[in-house]
């Protein structure tokens, strides 16, 4: 006698990728944070329309990234941070991992001062705003589980979505915006460079691999889940470009069409500057998705700091574990929160300088990661049968000399 094997139908699939969906819409969501949301601000202030061109290989190497990320983490089971103390050694591995760590504590105090500026809009003080913020994102992380956080992760990528909102109110130039894309008009000087830089790290992220990566173990994908992961991933990288091309064109489309390169200090300026000009439903909605980056990229970046330093020296880690089975970990990502949000709090800080930097060492320290990456995905004791193809090769070395050429520029700008 047969048995009748049921094909999967489509609804039962749907179904399923529902339940695996999150670590690549999480994790592309949250790159448009505070820092982002700035950046790109700054580039559709400055250059109007003329940086939109930058989102097009951003969103192709971003999803290259990821997907290796996504692959690495499924077929090893293992963080990234794990594999390169693994492969490289713990010298090397303590030499990358401090240069990351300042950084991400500069990009967590961006998005305290995300938090502030936004509140600042609607008449909230940042003495109360930051500190009831703080205190929020560490109960969800310490007392909640990794289910219920990501389902909080979910509504606030969603919640990003009203920067659309926002552009459209500005009434954008659908031609010039096109002509823009095709032939941008981009002045090759310090400024210009150090902004493609900014865009580029800010898109892709050194901390964003090692979250991406531990987010899929944490959820426990396996080999047999990676085609519902991999659409995940593409969604993700898809929401990630789309926020951040409707943040250019609400700024270019208002700040620099009135202003020809008006100046803001910081994303809550970008909110303010709205309302003369796209008026001042425009300038609140722009608000309320800085501060739900704010609060969602505050949550995240810490944990994605924690979880690779204390997986780098061997120490448990995850939010699914309780604060008494991984104490390093939730006390790393206490500190974290407590000097990021300190430091924001003091009067007069250089809150633009902060975001504007923090950007650029992400592009400056990216190379790096993406070597090791590259380094581990190809190795076939680490990955198996699953190395890279040669298009994943060409397109992640690439990336790798270009970035390093327009950090070499950029060095070599600054001191001339």
């Amino acid at each position: 006698m047969r048995i009748a094997i049921r094909k999967p139908s489509f609804w039962s699939k749907v179904l399923l990728f529902l339940a695996l969906l999150g670590p690549g819409i999480i994790t592309g969501s949250v790159d448009n944070d505070a820092g982002g949301i700035t950046t790109y601000s700054v580039a559709g202030a400055t250059y109007g329309y003329n940086m939109l061109w930058t989102l097009i290989p951003a969103f192709i190497v971003l999803l290259i990234v990821q997907e290796m990320n996504a692959r690495m983490g499924i077929v090893t089971g293992k963080g990234l941070a794990d594999l390169i103390r693994e492969n490289a050694g713990v010298k090397v591995t303590f030499f990358i991992f401090i240069g990351l760590l300042l950084a991400d504590i500069s990009n967590t105090m961006t998005e305290f001062a995300g938090v502030a500026g936004s509140m600042h809009v609607f008449g909230v003080s940042k003495y109360i705003s930051v500190p009831l913020s703080v205190i929020a994102v560490w109960i969800l992380v310490v007392k909640g589980s990794y289910r219920f956080a990501e389902r909080i992760f979910l509504i606030f990528s969603v919640a990003l979505l009203s920067y659309i909102v926002s552009a459209l109110l500005g009434k954008p130039n659908w031609s010039e915006i096109g002509s823009a894309i095709v032939r941008p008009q981009v002045p090759l000087n310090f400024g210009s460079i150090s902004m493609i830089i900014g865009i580029i790290g800010t898109t892709i992220a050194p901390w964003m691999q090692f979250y991406m990566q531990s987010a899929v173990i944490e959820k426990g994908l396996k080999v047999e889940d990676y085609k519902y992961t991999l659409v995940d991933v593409v969604v993700g990288c898809v929401a990630t470009i789309v926020v951040a091309f409707f943040i250019i064109v609400a700024c270019g489309s208002t700040l620099y069409a009135n202003g020809h390169g008006t100046v803001i200090n910081d994303a809550k300026d970008a909110a303010l500057a709205l309302k003369p000009f796209a008026g001042a439903m425009a300038s609140q909605v722009f608000a309320f998705g800085l501060f739900i980056a704010s609060v969602f990229s505050a949550t995240i970046l810490p944990i994605a700091t924690a979880f690779y330093v204390c997986e780098a020296f061997g120490f448990e880690a995850g939010i699914e574990k309780k604060m008494k089975e991984a104490p390093q970990f939730y006390t790393l990502y206490t500190i974290i929160l407590i000097i990021s949000a300190g430091i924001i709090l003091i009067p007069n800080a250089p809150l633009i300088s902060i975001t504007l930097w923090s950007q650029r060492i992400n592009g400056i320290l990216l190379p790096v990661v993406l070597i090791c990456m590259m380094l581990l995905v190809n190795n076939k004791e680490v990955m198996g049968k699953f190395t890279n193809k040669l298009w994943n090769n060409l397109i992640g070395w690439s990336t790798i000399v270009i970035l390093i050429g327009l950090s070499l520029v950029l060095l070599v700008m600054s001191l001339f």
